[in-house]
């Protein structure tokens, strides 16, 4: 039976007050004089998580790195599977974007596993309008939607067809497999019906590839 698994923050700080050597080593912009620093236990949530905030506070993602192999790699319990630095020109900037980013990853997204061991799982998701961080990372306009689309490698390619043949939808990001956590899939571009239509046809052929994995006449 499919059930939704949600993720978590790991850990959080901020740091109020940079020095220009510190700023240097991050490439902070030279108006942003705090830092934060924000980590979860799923990369994939992390990312829509990153660019929701930037449409809702006066920050700038500077960094956001997956560990290597996923989260039970991690160095130690709340190192979780990606780490994002945040930066803005004072404190209540940063804070509130930190605040937006674990809204969005423990209330408001997650992914879905199709049997209880937890072994079968996807995690599909749209947002209706990219923010300044997809829109910078992908070269898109202000106004586009996009669907974000993950599963393990075979299912991910596999489904990852279905969904660019169910809608008309281009793809702006490849995560060809096996990405540094040993997934696949890919960030859609297009309308917000059209990305909705694309999450559909992934997950429906997650699934598919999920309960039927010797099937090959489909």
């Amino acid at each position: 039976m499919k059930r939704r698994v949600q993720s978590q923050v790991t850990m959080q700080k901020v740091v109020p007050n940079v020095t220009d050597a510190y700023r240097a080593l991050w490439d902070i912009p030279e108006d942003h004089g705090s830092v934060g620093f924000i980590a979860c236990d799923n990369e994939d949530v992390m990312w829509l998580a990153l660019d929701d905030a930037t449409k809702k506070a006066k920050i700038e993602i500077v960094h956001a790195e997956t560990v290597y192999g996923g989260v039970d790699y991690s160095w130690s319990r709340y190192g979780g599977e990606i780490t994002a630095v945040l930066s803005g020109e004072n404190v209540s900037d940063v804070q509130s974007g930190i605040r937006y980013v674990k809204d969005y990853i423990e209330n408001r997204s997650a992914c879905y596993m199709l049997d209880e061991e937890g072994t079968l799982g996807y995690y599909a998701d749209w947002i209706p309008r990219a923010g300044r961080f997809y829109q910078k990372k992908l070269g898109i306009p202000e106004g586009m939607s996009l669907a974000y689309l993950v599963s393990t490698p075979v299912e991910s390619t596999y489904a990852l067809d279905k969904a660019l043949k169910a809608s008309d939808t281009k793809v702006s990001e490849l995560f060809r497999p096996p990405t540094r956590v040993n997934t696949g899939g890919g960030v859609l571009t297009g309308t917000e019906s059209a990305c909705r239509a694309a999450v559909q046809a992934f997950a429906e052929a997650v699934e598919y590839c999920a309960f039927h994995p010797m099937e090959v006449e489909r």
